[in-house]
């Protein structure tokens, strides 16, 4: 039986190392579709492009589905949970004013990944951009508005 989001259990051995590259994933609360519209979707990616930009983390991928994102990122400066709460709290803020409603926007916690080989770091990537077309969402990758990688 999976655990829980925010299962402390998912926190153990949890470590953080500037210069890992993570695969980072977190829902919404009870997986509601906050980003079912592309420009609410937009409002996390410009968080998650302040947060490369203040040099926290160097992004390599990302998707944001409706119910939750994707991240491939390369931890530069703060430790990994730090990143995420703050890109979420961040996130949470803004996206809830775009709505007009308060309250949580996310499940508590994420799931996070050390990418440690080459050829895991690029099956991640295709992971990540191709979600959409998995999701039936989309027939091609390039018809969906909320993604991005490094390599494209």
């Amino acid at each position: 039986m999976p655990l829980p989001a925010d299962s402390k259990r998912l926190r153990i051995g949890r470590y953080s190392q500037k210069g890992q590259i993570y695969l980072v994933t977190s829902i919404t609360h009870n997986r509601q579709p906050f980003f079912n519209d592309w420009v609410t979707g937009r409002l996390l990616v410009n968080h998650f492009r302040k947060a490369q930009q203040e040099g926290w983390a160097n992004a390599l991928a990302w998707v944001v589905m409706p119910d939750h994102f994707h991240w491939l990122l390369e931890l530069e400066k703060k430790d990994l949970p730090a990143l995420v709460l703050t890109v979420k709290s961040r996130a949470a803020r803004d996206i809830n004013t775009h709505l007009g409603r308060s309250g949580q926007l996310w499940q508590r916690g994420f799931h996070d990944r050390a990418i440690r080989k080459e050829e895991d770091l690029l099956s991640a990537g295709r992971y990540i951009i191709t979600n959409p077309i998995r999701a039936g969402l989309v027939t091609r990758v390039h018809d969906y508005p909320l993604w991005d990688a490094k390599w494209i």
